[in-house]
């Protein structure tokens, strides 16, 4: 049994698809590409393919990590290139490697996520900068977000690693955000946008990096 652990991207194309539509993508992706991928046992075989943070509707990304079973090693760049050839337009494999079979789930290494936040503002460069200050400076910020008919109540502010400012152009900040994505809980980019000051939906969210927990 062979692990590849694959980093690959989501463009705007694929951006309003489901996490099972994605999963069902690839594994037909990989099938046409002539990849033996190894199957789970059972009356319902399915293939064996791991990601490890669904992304929100809505979001793009460079950083998507998977772990794929293989029956046997095949070159990184053949993977690629026959993968590649039957993704469509939107996602691309990035990069490809190695991982031991023996290591834990690539879900349950999953510390941080970070992401590249455009919102539409008015503000100065030092307004900006002193409300990331702000937030960070803060020990606890509650916060309320109703899902269904549910309303959930949380530490908004423990969610949040870092914020900094990564452009300001006209009408446009583009900030950027490492949020806690982890099984004790997940930061989103559009609330802390809110808890920042930016009442707007943001432009765009840009999934750029998922950072695991070290070896």
């Amino acid at each position: 049994m062979v692990r590849l652990r694959v980093r690959f991207s989501r463009g705007p194309e694929l951006k309003f698809i489901s996490h099972l539509d994605i999963m069902r993508l690839l594994g037909r992706a990989l099938r046409r590409a002539g990849i033996a991928v190894a199957y789970s046992e059972g009356y319902n075989p399915r293939p064996r393919l791991a990601l490890a943070v669904p992304l929100a509707v809505g979001v793009t990304s460079r950083a998507e990590l998977m772990d794929i079973f293989l029956k046997r090693l095949v070159s990184p760049h053949f993977f690629i290139t026959a993968l590649n050839h039957q993704l469509p337009r939107g996602m691309e494999a990035l990069e490809v490697y190695q991982a031991s079979p023996a290591q834990p789930s690539l879900q349950s290494l999953v510390r941080y996520a970070e992401y590249e936040v455009a919102v539409k503002t008015d503000k100065a460069e030092a307004e900006v900068r002193q409300a990331l200050k702000s937030l960070l400076e803060k020990e606890e910020l509650s916060w309320q977000h109703k899902r269904e008919e549910e309303m959930r109540h949380y530490d908004i502010r423990a969610l949040v690693d870092d914020l900094w400012l990564s452009c300001l152009g006209e009408d446009v900040a583009t900030i950027g955000m490492r949020l806690r994505c982890d099984p004790s809980g997940s930061g989103r980019p559009d609330q802390v946008a809110k808890a920042l000051g930016f009442e707007e939906h943001p432009l765009s969210i840009n999934r750029s990096r998922l950072i695991l927990e070290a070896s």
